[in-house]
């Protein structure tokens, strides 16, 4: 395995084209399905909190909405690293792709019959959640198998950037399509949104793993676990990211569990433009990140994201007119991008690809998992102290994670972009 290295240090990958991986016919076909997935589901995000806010006013209930979304990490992300080094990963993605149709399909038809209730809602967050879960490590695991070596930091660098743009676009036309047809109408487009990426894995034809590939056994999901966490522990640069996400993450999450409360005054057009504008500041940093890599080391970039993020959080509590809050937001989605796509890319390329969606899983488990326990944790500190206080607190808690810094510090390896072996 090449030495590690640190991210900074890569001046002729940051020099090529951002936009050359679309010049690749396969990773372009799925880029353009998983644009509009994600705007599916920042539509969805937008409905389920909005319309928890009308179901019912407790801070802690809307702040449960992004927790009933993230439980299932707890339950099946590690299984499902597991399984997705194991099985055939396309099959395994057409599998969690139906599933979230059908869930979103039957909350949208439940939710325009008025036969939904706060429960109601969480469960089948619940249960898209556990779509998303199954489909998540997998997901990740395929990004080598469909561009070429050249073109991999890059494709990583689009994924972010396409997710973003759908973070801009979607929660302004579901903040729109709310306000004219309802809840119900935005969890049934999510569900048509899904159907791009089933039609380009019914057609992608995976490519046959290199015979110089390190072989995963079709063992019991529980040994292929414990395996992953062996590699863990051997691995100071997969526990780096490791820590250093989950700190990120439980105290990050604030300002999105929180959003729906800011933006009630506003209405939901409101809350969509807001999370629209946190996008646009997302994409607008992901299309800067790549020029600043090569003249600022990793982790001081990471940092300065972090307590402009912190500031930001603790500012968007006190403030109350839409345009000023709309600026703020836009800053502190710029922030959000410079550090969600460092830890991105160094988890992406921390594994060789016998064990990569094992330790992927890990690295959502804590990614995601942090957040849902966040977002219980700020919905709580909310509810007694109020929103304006707990947002405070969270910047602080942000400030705070900077120590974990000198112990552990963001890296990369050089990618092995051969595919896992299946054995069925």
């Amino acid at each position: 395995m090449a030495a590690t290295s640190n991210l900074a240090s890569t001046p002729a990958q940051a020099s090529r084209s951002s936009l050359a991986p679309l010049s690749e016919p396969l990773f372009r076909s799925l880029w353009i399905a998983a644009v509009i997935s994600y705007t599916g589901t920042w539509m969805q995000n937008v409905g389920a909190g909005w319309l928890m806010t009308q179901l019912s006013a407790s801070p802690f209930m809307v702040g449960m909405v992004l927790t009933a979304a993230t439980v299932p990490v707890f339950l099946i992300m590690l299984p499902a690293g597991a399984i997705a080094d194991m099985m055939d990963r396309r099959r395994l993605l057409l599998y969690a792709q139906w599933w979230m149709v059908l869930a979103s399909a039957t909350l949208g038809l439940m939710t325009l019959t008025r036969c939904i209730s706060p429960g109601t809602l969480l469960l089948f967050t619940f249960l898209l959640g556990l779509g998303s879960v199954m489909n998540d490590p997998a997901w990740q695991a395929i990004t080598p198998e469909v561009i070429s070596r050249e073109n991999h930091a890059g494709a990583v660098a689009l994924n972010s950037a396409g997710f973003n743009v759908a973070r801009a676009i979607g929660p302004a036309l579901g903040g729109w399509v709310i306000a004219i047809a309802g809840s119900g109408t935005a969890f049934l487009l999510n569900a048509l949104s899904f159907f791009g990426v089933i039609v380009f894995l019914y057609r992608w034809r995976r490519p046959e793993p290199a015979p110089t590939s390190a072989p995963v056994q079709a063992s019991r999901v529980l040994e292929s676990v414990l395996e992953g966490f062996r590699h863990v522990r051997q691995s100071p640069v997969v526990q780096s990211v490791l820590v250093r996400t989950g700190v990120f993450s439980l105290a990050a999450t604030a300002i999105w569990a929180l959003m729906p409360l800011l933006a009630k005054p506003f209405g939901s057009t409101g809350y969509g433009v807001l999370v629209g504008c946190f996008g646009l500041g997302a994409l607008a940093g992901a299309v800067v990140l790549p020029r600043l890599r090569p003249h600022v080391p990793l982790d001081g970039l990471v940092a300065g994201a972090i307590v402009l993020l912190a500031l930001v959080t603790a500012i968007s509590g006190r403030t109350h007119q839409l345009g000023l809050l709309c600026l703020v937001m836009s800053i502190g989605g710029a922030a959000w991008i410079g550090i969600l796509a460092s830890l991105n890319y160094a988890a992406q390329t921390m594994a060789p690809p016998w064990v990569r969606a094992r330790s992927l899983s890990m690295y959502l488990l804590v990614l995601q998992g942090g957040m849902a326990i966040g977002s219980m944790i700020w919905g709580a500190v909310a509810t007694k102290l109020g929103v304006p206080d707990a947002l405070a607190i969270a910047g602080v808690a942000l400030v705070a994670g900077l120590v974990t810094i000198p112990r552990h510090r963001l890296s990369f390896r050089e990618l092995e972009m051969a595919p896992a072996v299946v054995r069925d």
